[in-house]
C-alpha cells in the first residue's frame, strides 16, 4: 500500500514554508515604498496597519520581514525548490497574503475601486 501525499508531508516544515512565503511577499510593498521615499501603512503607524509610517520605518519593517522569510525558508528543514510540496506551501502563503494586502491596502490607496473620485 502506498502512502498518500498528506502522509508523506513534514507538516512543521510545510507550515514554516507557508509563513516564509507570507513574510517574503509582505516585505515587497514595505521595501519598495521605503526605498522610493514614500510613506506607507505599517504596524508602527497610528492606527496600526492603517496610518502611514515613514519611509525609514518601512525599510526596517521590510527588512525584518525579509529576515523572517529567510529564516523560515532556509533554516527550517531542507527547502527544495524542486519539491512541489515545498513550493506549493510557499505559493499558498504568497497567494493568501497577496490577496489580503491587495484588499487591505486598496481601502487606503484607491485600489479597491479604481476610477472613483
Amino acid at each position: 500500500m502506498s502512502m498518500t501525499l498528506l502522509q508523506t508531508l513534514n507538516w512543521p516544515e510545510e507550515i514554516a514554508y507557508f509563513f516564509g512565503g507570507l513574510f517574503l511577499t509582505n516585505c515587497i510593498p514595505h521595501l519598495v515604498s521605503g526605498l522610493m521615499g514614500r510613506p506607507f501603512q505599517s504596524p508602527f503607524a497610528k492606527p496600526p496597519g492603517q496610518g502611514l509610517s515613514s519611509s525609514t520605518a518601512n525599510v526596517i519593517w521590510g527588512l525584518l520581514n525579509l529576515g523572517a522569510a529567510y529564516g523560515l525558508l532556509v533554516w527550517v528543514g531542507r527547502f527544495d525548490i524542486r519539491a512541489p510540496q515545498h513550493v506549493g506551501a510557499v505559493a499558498i502563503g504568497v497567494l493568501l497574503i497577496s490577496l489580503f494586502t491587495a484588499r487591505h491596502f486598496g481601502r487606503f490607496n484607491g485600489g479597491n475601486s479604481p476610477g472613483k473620485a
